[in-house]
């Protein structure tokens, strides 16, 4: 399993910086070690095509399927197909317990 990275900047202005900035913030505040992206959009007419597919596969649970807030996870099997979607006030750890020991 791999936790990827993607910051947007379309949630209160949090990710104003260019990648390099965010990379250095999430690294030495976070401690992160997994893949951080370049900075994308997530919703609206230039939205990324990755988020575009995985809202179409993994709608959410009410009217729209835009991303609500940064943290917003999504769970994609082996063939690219979107599984399951997460909130952002969802843990990792909460979604840990959810998965299959196989993964």
């Amino acid at each position: 399993m791999s936790v990827l990275g993607f910051p947007c900047n379309q949630f209160g202005n949090q990710e104003p910086g260019s990648n390099e900035e965010i990379l250095e913030f999430v690294t030495t505040k976070y401690d992160i070690d997994f893949p951080m992206f370049s900075k994308i959009d997530v919703n609206g007419d230039g939205a990324a095509d990755l988020y575009s597919m995985l809202k179409q596969q993994q709608p959410g649970g009410d009217d729209s399927a835009d991303i609500k807030w940064n943290f917003e996870k999504f769970l994609v099997d082996g063939d690219g197909t979107a599984v399951a979607r997460w909130g952002t006030k969802v843990t990792p750890e909460e979604i840990r317990a959810e998965l299959p020991d196989t993964i």
